[in-house]
């Protein structure tokens, strides 16, 4: 996940195919019979007239001015969520799918690619941790995402994979939890599945699956949910299936054809 969302909007026309009038009918359900009068030709005339001046206007451009006061009053189509509340724009809502929301799309990101990468590291703690916990976290991963780590991965000091070789770490939740959850902080895991390795002919470290819960502690704090701390622990795994394996060429296209999402619920 980049910290920011992707999102679709769609929306419909409305159009009349016909228009039928009907004309009323006498008590009993009778039909009137043949006008004569020349009072109700006038009234059919007058019907007549005016609904072919509604479809007249209906169907004008107008003015700017018209197009304007139209445009304000439309109303803005925008994707929704499964649940049926529209996914948040900037932040994460402040209830308990907020939450399960912005676990998810964190989950993405402490798993990615970019957390190897001291250049794009120190943003993502910003983004995601609060700020008290920001300090000690960026020297847990920089010891952990060491410069002997990275090139026992196949990934040079800048967290890059050598020449002719793609790198893969990406995350996708399955599912979300909320086992805690207050107006000022939550407890949410996440079940996902990832791919991990690296796209190479001589390669060590060819690109696996796996399957494991994240478990993060947020706190609602400027406006929006922020992780205090996270844990991992492995599974649940399906059995696996007979998928025959791609090879080194097959899995560095995929990598480089099919971009990763973005917003993760």
């Amino acid at each position: 996940m980049s910290l920011g969302d992707d999102h679709q909007s769609s929306g419909g026309h409305g159009g009349m195919s016909g228009t039928r009038v009907r004309l009323p009918e006498e008590e009993g359900g009778h039909r009137r019979g043949g006008r004569s009068s020349s009072r109700s030709l006038v009234t059919v005339v007058g019907v007549v007239v005016l609904l072919i001046a509604a479809i007249a206007f209906a169907n004008r451009g107008g003015d700017a001015s018209d197009s304007s006061d139209a445009a304000a009053d439309k109303p803005k189509t925008s994707s929704t969520a499964p649940s049926g509340t529209a996914p948040v724009q900037s932040g994460f809502a402040h209830d308990e799918q907020g939450a399960q929301s912005a676990a998810a799309n964190y989950a993405v990101t402490l798993v990615s690619a970019d957390i190897l990468k001291p250049s794009r590291r120190a943003e993502i703690v910003r983004q995601v941790f609060v700020d008290d916990k920001q300090a000690a976290l960026t020297d847990k991963f920089n010891t952990a995402y060491s410069r002997e780590f990275l090139s026992s991965i196949g990934l040079d000091e800048s967290g890059n994979a050598a020449q002719g070789s793609t790198y893969v770490s990406r995350t996708m939740p399955i599912g979300t939890k909320a086992t805690q959850y207050s107006d000022t902080a939550a407890t949410v895991e996440v079940w996902c599945t990832g791919v991990f390795g690296t796209a190479g002919e001589k390669t060590t470290r060819p690109v696996t699956s796996d399957w494991f819960t994240l478990t993060l502690q947020l706190r609602w704090v400027g406006d929006d949910w922020k992780v205090e701390s996270f844990s991992q622990k492995d599974g649940p795994a399906p059995v696996p299936g007979d998928n025959k394996a791609s090879n080194a060429d097959e899995m560095s296209k995929a990598v480089q054809e099919y971009g990763g999402f973005t917003y993760a619920r």
